[in-house]
């Protein structure tokens, strides 16, 4: 029976392998595609992010990506405090476009080699908004943003929508296979 085990991951391990292709440094010269791709900060370094999926379907169409109702449900129980770690991390978003998002996390760097374990390309959206009367200025991390909500100058509310934006170029340059 052991043998029989044995075999079957080794079938496996060959299965996943083949379906990852041969590993190379050029990028694929079959079909590709092309995505928009966005600025965000993270940790006062701007990374580049696409977005593929979103749980509200006013921001998919808005967007122009999937609308995947699903995603709703990885969203991170009401009243976790930020920082809370899941499989879904926060995204800082400024509905009134004073700024690019912010990310709680990004890999590091962008591609195989990313030791970063808090990362994840899932976002639980928390909209940002600027207290009247206060300045305006750029919040380039998460402690930014949270130093920002704790002396008033903006409020932030977590919201049920979840979307999923891959950094596929890390804050050192390091960009995921075919990103340009």
């Amino acid at each position: 029976m052991q043998g029989r085990s044995r075999a079957a991951a080794l079938l496996l391990v060959l299965g996943i392998a083949a379906c990852a292709g041969a590993p190379t440094s050029e990028p694929a010269r079959g079909p590709q595609v092309s995505l928009p791709l966005h600025l965000a900060w993270f940790e006062g370094a701007q990374v580049h992010y696409v977005t593929t999926d979103v749980s509200d379907a006013a921001m998919a169409r808005d967007l122009g990506v999937n609308h995947v109702a699903l995603l709703a449900n990885a969203a991170s129980p009401a009243g976790s405090p930020p920082g809370t770690r899941t499989a879904v991390d926060l995204v800082y978003a400024f509905p009134g476009g004073e700024q690019i998002n912010v990310f709680a996390s990004a890999p590091a760097p962008a591609g195989p080699d990313n030791a970063n374990r808090a990362y994840s390309p899932l976002w639980q959206v928390v909209v940002v908004r600027w207290a009247e009367g206060r300045g305006v200025r750029a919040l380039t991390s998460e402690e930014a943003v949270l130093d920002a909500a704790e002396k008033g100058d903006v409020s932030i509310t977590r919201t049920r929508i979840v979307v999923n934006c891959p950094v596929v170029r890390s804050a050192d340059g390091r960009a995921l296979r075919g990103v340009r």
